[in-house]
């Protein structure tokens, strides 16, 4: 007989863990179908660079001992000039916060199946009762959540995902040993989180150095395969730029790469198209939930993963009823409490890698003669406190930014409300 659960979850990454630790806490039958091998678990999913906030910490119960280092800056840089603001934070070990997440959630009732890849839907007049997984295995459920990233093969299948390659950003980084997060010419980034914005070295994105403790940091670079991308990349691959970076910069003079420490990324930077449909949400970066801007992905996952578990609550509490109509109360949850003003950031997000490298210097330089709370308001979407970091010199460049990206100019501007002006 085929099993039945109420939620079967594709993926252990933070938000299907988080998802199935929420509906285990609420006495659902939850199950996980997890790609890789238990014993082994994340070596191949350890992607992240892992950076969060206290924010985090406190809403989803995450402990300390998955810490690797307390952060109390963050550091922005540009090729000559840098930016610091007073921001704690903290540096996960990725690979333990996910190994806490599964072992919380089973705790509570969830049950894991390991060496199980989820690899298609099963639907019945429409709907999505369960799915298929390891070849010809099948199990039924209530409610199916696809958690599996990029790769969305369920989502894909029911219409769901519309992940662009042109979208997509890539990512790497090492772990490193030697660090000198304190030289002279740079600014101090001890216990702090540094992102440059330097075309050089990441042409369309931007690279990190995440300060782990002692003389250690983690130390990469994403970017999206834009045309700033192409119009830079002189045949350069994203390893041979991270490499350029650690040959250049006098900080990693006597660094050292940590064997096995190694991490590779991927994540779509665009809107999202569905979200649910009959018994079926995606969650994480599935979706994706990344923020676009800044790149963090593991709070807004979470958050993804809550809203996919308060909506699966409702559908299932006095009777079943997982109608598409009743599903897209996740869709209403993800706009309006995941990641608000989506077109907006992704906006600023493309704006600020469109920029030249000299444009970055001046940004830094306005940025610190801004006061915090105007600089909080453009972070958040703010039109009026991000026309104050315009100078009649960008007009040129604003005007062939609309005339590449008429689409993100057009999706920003239909979703502007009336408190996108002003102060918040």
């Amino acid at each position: 007989m085929t099993d039945h659960f109420d939620v079967v979850i594709a993926g252990a990454g933070p938000a299907g863990a988080q998802c199935a630790r929420d509906l285990a806490d609420r006495d659902y039958d939850v199950l996980v179908l997890e790609t890789e091998n238990e014993d082994e678990f994340p070596r191949q999913s350890n992607k992240s660079t892992a950076g969060t906030f206290p924010s985090m910490m406190g809403a989803f119960g995450v402990p300390d001992d998955v810490v690797m280092n307390f952060t109390d800056s963050v550091v922005l840089e540009s090729p000559n000039d840098h930016f610091v603001q007073e921001q704690p934070g903290a540096v996960l070990e990725f690979a333990d916060f996910k190994r806490f997440l599964v072992r919380d959630g089973r705790e509570n009732g969830a049950e894991y199946r390991f060496d199980s890849r989820a690899t298609a839907p099963v639907t019945d007049d429409g709907a999505v009762v369960g799915v298929r997984y390891n070849g010809d295995e099948e199990v039924r459920a209530d409610v199916v959540v696809d958690a599996t990233g990029p790769a969305a093969p369920l989502a894909k299948q029911v219409g769901v995902s519309d992940l662009e390659r042109e979208n997509q950003a890539i990512g790497i980084e090492w772990e490193m040993e030697g660090v000198d997060v304190d030289h002279p010419d740079y600014a101090d980034l001890t216990d702090g989180m540094m992102l440059r914005l330097d075309h050089d070295l990441a042409p369309g994105g931007y690279s990190w150095i995440f300060h782990t403790g002692g003389d250690t940091a983690k130390v990469g670079l994403c970017y999206i395969q834009n045309e700033k991308y192409h119009s830079n990349t002189d045949g350069m691959s994203i390893d041979d730029y991270l490499e350029h970076w650690l040959e250049t910069d006098p900080r990693f003079a006597d660094a050292e790469k940590l064997a096995g420490k190694q991490h590779r990324g991927s994540a779509h930077i665009q809107p999202p198209g569905e979200l649910s449909t009959a018994g079926f949400m995606a969650i994480g970066d599935t979706v994706p939930s990344i923020d676009p801007l800044w790149g963090e992905g593991i709070h807004k996952g979470m958050k993804s993963a809550r809203a996919a578990a308060v909506t699966a609550d409702r559908c299932l509490t006095g009777g079943v009823d997982t109608s598409a109509a009743e599903m897209s109360v996740y869709d209403d949850l993800w706009h309006s409490e995941v990641a608000p003003d989506t077109s907006i950031r992704l906006l600023m997000t493309h704006l600020l890698y469109y920029a030249p490298n000299d444009r970055y210097d001046r940004f830094m330089h306005d940025i610190n003669r801004m006061d915090l709370s105007t600089l909080a308001d453009a972070n958040g979407g703010s039109l009026l406190a991000m026309s104050k970091l315009l100078h009649l010199g960008d007009l040129p460049m604003l005007r062939n930014f609309v005339r590449d990206h008429p689409d993100i100019v057009k999706g920003a501007l239909s979703d502007v409300g009336p408190l996108s002006f002003r102060s918040s």
